[in-house]
């Protein structure tokens, strides 16, 4: 039994409403998170200071008597940096646009530049010294808030997992959701573990990227209502014989039938 066409765009618009919404509960709730974590740094709240030096000391006293694990750290702080994630991200955008979902390919290629803008804005404005040993373990440049590599990896996994979620069932969406938590998790621990970033940095970094993730959903939401929807069925139609193909080899395809699109349709 079919909706009628006003029900069917009722349940869409509703369905709309309801992601514009949780995207800017997201942002908003990431910023007021941000702006109150940037006030304790930038005030020398005690219990915050404690933390964040009592972790960095801590960790950089175990990297300095065990070689291995520090050269596992910085090993998987190199594969998991900034230029890798932002390739990750900028190669689906530069894919999705090829298969024709231009307005999911510009959201993704908005996140990966508005993420270097803010990680390059909020070290300019901050201006947070890293921490600093007369032995360190590892270097980087450039001021600590926030950690570029925690918010572009944050962003990656939350951008691929919104990707994915539409096309999985509910084991895929776990292993989706729990390797991309399980990845920004470790590349954040590292630089804390690597005595390069303090605890508060990262914590700012993962606030940053909630607050582009959500900002920009809500951007394009406002801009073209339906147009993320649209694309996200358009990549399921254009993928589903491939995932097919590798499921089920043995299967013929068959034919495209009449009642099947060629591409996805306009609306919800």
């Amino acid at each position: 039994m079919h909706l009628p066409i006003h029900g069917a765009s009722a349940a869409s618009a509703r369905r709309r409403r309801g992601r514009l919404l949780e995207s800017a509960v997201l942002a908003l709730g990431c910023a007021a998170l941000l702006g109150v974590l940037l006030a304790l740094v930038q005030g020398g709240w005690g219990p915050l200071a404690r933390l964040d030096h009592g972790w960095v000391d801590a960790l950089h006293d175990y990297a300095r008597r065990h070689t291995a694990w520090t050269a596992s750290m910085q090993m998987l702080s190199d594969i998991g940096g900034t230029v890798t994630t932002r390739i990750i991200l900028g190669s689906t955008a530069v894919w999705l646009w090829a298969i024709g979902a231009r307005m999911l390919a510009g959201w993704a290629a908005a996140q990966v530049l508005l993420g270097w803008l803010a990680n390059w804005g909020g070290k300019a404005l901050v201006g947070r010294a890293r921490p600093h040993f007369a032995d360190p373990v590892s270097h980087a440049s450039g001021a600590a808030f926030p950690s570029g590599h925690a918010m572009s990896s944050a962003i990656t996994g939350a951008a691929l997992v919104i990707l994915v979620w539409p096309r999985a069932n509910r084991a895929g969406r776990a292993t989706a959701c729990t390797a991309a938590a399980l990845a920004v998790l470790t590349i954040g621990w590292t630089r804390i573990a690597l005595g390069v970033h303090w605890p508060s940095d990262v914590l700012a970094g993962w606030l940053t990227a909630g607050l582009v993730v959500g900002g920009v959903t809500v951007a394009a939401e406002l801009w073209r209502p339906g147009a993320l929807s649209r694309d996200v069925r358009r990549v399921n139609w254009r993928t589903r014989p491939r995932v097919q193909r590798v499921l089920a080899p043995g299967v013929s395809m068959g034919p495209r039938r009449e009642s099947e699109p060629a591409a996805a349709p306009d609306g919800q």
